[in-house]
């Protein structure tokens, strides 16, 4: 195949080795990375809280600082994508399967089963497992993102670069990011993108097999699992072939109205004045307590250390893990956008979207929990389906709910598969069909073989350990972004 870098053989070659350890020892696969991800969790999350509170400070900086008027292309160049579609984008490569998977389910854990700081089943903890949700979610994640992407945007299109991780470094390294270091650094990232949307597949395939399960009575099993990937994989694959502006704009736009159709219905047939009074209360302590929540470590309290090890510092792993693919996407689709304009964008919508759709969503099944019926028996990927049983018209529900999740499944991949060619084909914006078929079947055929073998688990842990050698890259990339934005705006007063 043409175009392609040895970063493409050399992530084949350790996919091959870690899938194949997951396949043939999957028990001391899971033993081994979880007791990596463990030290990693109780050693680093300190670094992590950190580093994550800095990204957000940074996004806040570079937003209302002169370098927001830097447009992420040439001067005269504007946006690629309306707003609309933009943010659809945004959405639905960031984290769209995630809200579907966890919105009911995670505040209601933190109600139920797992606060953090409160007693279960209070309206204290009512509250906290709103707030802890919006804080997982929120602005931290959507900062690290915007940042990265906005290092690999500036490089690629202000400065022409190509669109890799290593070429964000040169104005620290210079020629050797050319080399064998470059190489290393866009392996690492190209392994954590194809391994992250691996997971995600799984997980996805299991959501859609259980509300297939709940609704229609399809057998849990690997075999359903299985040919739900199938379906996906050729669906992701048919529009990843269609091009960004055919496939993946279409899927985003398409995702952005299911998911406010059925978030409205929701608001609609829920508890609607308590949903709003919920969120604005929350939302508000949200924001007033997040210096502290930002920096919360719980040094001399082990339950809350353990609580905080086991949310907190695996999401915050989890987002770092994530960002390579998820930021390189966001690049690609921000041209032409100012610095300021990228970063409300990037900032603002994505958090006050996901907000509001734990308030209700959460809100709704605490409700429910509290009148009685216990959703907080049912396994993750059960939840949302199990509220609806409680509503009216939840047969309609459900089958928004199995479509929104497909929808998002196939943008994500979709998205990971254009992404991992450009990673593989030296950072070119339009990889060959070829090279996004290859990477389409191998991240299919990765969730495949360790969903046939309970290895979902020991994926997660390696990506959440791939995070922080990665989390050093962040750190070089943050200083190599600042160093050329202070030359740029140089650049541009002596142009005047």
């Amino acid at each position: 195949m043409k175009k392609i870098s040895k970063v493409f053989y050399i992530t084949i070659a350790l996919i091959i080795i870690a899938v194949g350890y997951g396949a043939i020892a999957p028990e001391s696969f899971e033993s081994v990375t979880t007791n990596v991800k463990n030290f990693v969790a109780s050693t680093f999350g300190w670094y992590y809280m950190v580093l994550m509170t800095f990204m957000v400070a940074l996004a806040v900086f570079l937003m209302l600082s002169p370098y927001g008027k830097i447009r992420l292309g040439k001067d005269k160049e504007r946006p690629q994508f309306s707003t609309t579609t933009w943010i659809a984008m945004l959405f639905s490569a960031g984290m769209g399967i995630g809200l579907v998977f966890y919105g009911a389910a995670e505040p209601l854990s933190h109600f139920a089963v797992d606060a953090a700081t409160e007693d279960p089943n209070t309206t204290a903890a009512f509250k906290e497992g709103l707030r802890q949700s919006y804080f997982h979610w929120g602005l931290h994640v959507w900062a690290l993102y915007g940042v990265i992407a906005l290092s690999l945007a500036f490089f690629q299109f202000r400065k022409g670069e190509p669109g890799l991780i290593s070429a964000t470094l040169k104005p620290i390294f210079g020629k050797k990011m050319e080399g064998p270091w470059g190489i290393l650094v866009d392996v690492l990232a190209v392994f954590a993108t194809a391994f992250g949307v691996a997971t995600s597949l799984g997980f996805g395939a299991v959501q859609i097999n259980a509300g297939l399960n709940h609704l229609f009575g399809f057998t849990i099993g690997i075999k359903s699992q299985f040919i739900i990937i199938a379906v996906v994989t050729v669906l992701f694959i048919a529009s990843a072939w269609s091009g960004l502006s055919k496939g993946i704009k279409y899927l985003s736009n398409t995702n952005l109205v299911v998911a406010l159709l059925l978030l409205v219905l929701v608001v609609i047939l829920g508890p609607t004045l308590l949903i709003f009074n919920m969120f604005t209360e929350t939302f508000g302590a949200y924001i007033s307590n997040l210096l502290e929540m930002s920096m919360r470590t719980a040094p001399l309290d082990e339950g809350r250390r353990a609580w905080l090890d086991g949310w907190t510092i695996f999401y915050w792993a989890w987002w770092i893990s994530w960002a390579p693919f998820v930021s390189m996407f966001i690049a690609r689709v921000s041209r032409g956008r100012t610095i300021r304009e990228f970063l409300v964008g990037v900032l603002v919508a994505p958090t006050l979207l996901g907000a509001f759709w734990f308030a209700t969503f959460g809100t709704t099944a605490i409700d429910i929990q509290m009148s009685g019926i216990n959703l907080s028996q049912f396994s993750t990927e059960l939840t949302i389906f199990e509220m609806f049983d409680a509503m009216p018209w939840s047969i309609l529900l459900s089958v928004a709910a199995i479509i929104l999740i497909a929808s998002f499944f196939i943008t994500s991949a979709d998205s990971a598969t254009f992404v991992l060619g450009m990673q593989s084909t030296n950072g070119s914006l339009t990889p060959p069909n070829n090279v996004k078929l290859v990477w389409g079947l191998i991240q299919s055929t990765i969730a495949v073989i360790l969903l046939s073998v309970n290895g979902l688990t020991a994926l997660q842990n390696t990506i959440i350990i791939a995070a922080l050698p990665f989390s050093f890259v962040i750190w070089l990339m943050v200083i190599a972004l600042i160093k050329a934005l202070r030359a740029e705006l140089i650049l541009m007063k002596t142009k005047k």
